[in-house]
């Protein structure tokens, strides 16, 4: 259940990407460059990122630290498939095109974001608190943990004190 709720996260994500790209495209691009605009946007978009992971890391409910490191890997190769697909076969890019973003000795600088992508779930839950585990998948899915066995307290004198 986690990941289709992680899907549904990527394609907020999606849709604020596709915004903060038309906006560079439109406003920032003829000002300071294609090349240019794409990399300040790398870290623009990293933000936008981590801010909605941030907001929905707990709805995903991941628990785990495994599970989320599962998410950030479902939200980059979701992502690469959505970016070729999109620049190759919509946008009518040459794979030289598409293929520059992730070339940094070109001066792309897509690793980096995706990099963040990728780590967004474990840094998000890691900023709001959550903690990662079974007891903390549990709470999280709504299941109760299970009672932990009573322990003497520290204050009764045990036997060998007496």
């Amino acid at each position: 259940m986690y990941l289709l709720r992680a899907a549904a996260v990527w394609l907020v994500i999606m849709a604020a990407e596709s915004v903060h790209g038309t906006l560079r495209e439109l406003f920032l691009a003829p000002s300071v460059g294609d090349l240019r605009a794409r990399q300040i946007t790398v870290f623009t978009g990293s933000l936008l990122i981590l801010t909605v992971a941030c907001l929905c890391v707990r709805w995903i409910r991941a628990g785990t630290t495994a599970r989320l490191l599962t998410v950030g890997l479902l939200w980059l190769s979701l992502t690469l498939l959505f970016e070729f697909g999109l620049g190759l076969f919509v946008l009518g890019y040459s794979w030289e095109r598409v293929a520059s973003d992730y070339d940094l000795s070109r001066g792309g600088l897509m690793p980096f974001g995706l990099l963040l992508l990728t780590l967004a779930p474990l840094v998000a839950a890691r900023q709001r608190g959550l903690k990662s585990g079974d007891a903390a998948q549990r709470v999280q899915a709504g299941r109760p943990s299970p009672v932990a066995p009573a322990r003497p307290s520290s204050a009764a004198p045990s036997r060998a004190n007496r």
